[in-house]
């Protein structure tokens, strides 16, 4: 099967808090599939009443997209075209997308990715630090793996970007600041919505903030990459 007679996989970038941010080109690709694959589907229904649309759509998380992928592909291959969103963003970062995107590459379905919101590229932009150069890292492991995560980027000299849940940055401030110093960094919280939250200062200083008041939301936390040596002549 050529890639020309089956049908077509979008991944299409949904806002991350404000409903407003989503581009025209992906309203009408949700409009025109023939099926919106959604990680919420409740989440997906305030987005598609907001803006009218009213394609079919199905649950698809990481809970079953190994067991549903081989009939969506055999879908695919019979000419649907299928749209697939995550709960917020981009899909692949950090969400579903990656495994069914790879499964109907692997099949010769032709895949595109459409551009839009993504809370890491939202939080580094607004951050103050450099963005030139790069690196994310979304979650770091909660348990197995985690200090040898951080210690492998100790000297990494490009700006970090992290995800991370409300119940584990205190944590992750505090392995932060042991495993890199205290670095220039910032967090963005409740991003685009009404209680839009940007932080920046010294990890140390975040760690200060945090303590004192109860985490809500997801975070992204930017921190700086190893910075330059001064020379003192």
């Amino acid at each position: 099967m050529t890639p020309e007679s089956a049908g077509k996989l979008y991944l299409v970038p949904t806002p991350i808090g404000n409903l407003e941010d989503i581009t025209l080109r992906a309203l009408r690709v949700l409009k025109e599939a023939s099926l919106v694959l959604c990680e919420d589907t409740r989440r997906a229904a305030i987005l598609f009443q907001r803006h009218g649309i009213n394609t079919p759509r199905e649950a698809h998380h990481d809970f079953n997209e190994a067991q549903r992928t081989p009939h969506l592909i055999e879908r695919l291959k019979s000419g649907e075209v299928i749209a697939q969103i995550s709960e917020a963003g981009t899909p692949g970062i950090s969400d579903p997308g990656f495994y069914l995107a790879r499964e109907a590459i692997a099949a010769g379905i032709l895949v595109e990715a459409l551009p839009g919101a993504c809370a890491a590229i939202v939080t580094l932009t607004g951050s103050g630090l450099p963005s030139d150069r790069f690196i994310f890292e979304g979650f770091l492991p909660a348990k197995k793996g985690r200090m040898t995560r951080l210690e492998s980027l100790k000297d990494d000299p490009r700006t970090l970007v992290f995800y991370e849940a409300p119940h584990r940055i205190r944590r992750t401030i505090k392995d932060l600041l042991e495993s890199l110093g205290d670095r220039r960094a910032a967090w963005g919280r409740e991003l685009t919505k009404i209680h839009e939250e940007y932080r920046r200062g010294r990890l140390s200083e975040l760690q200060v903030e945090i303590e004192a008041k109860a985490p809500r939301g997801e975070y992204t936390l930017v921190v700086e990459g190893k910075p330059k040596k001064s020379h003192v002549s």
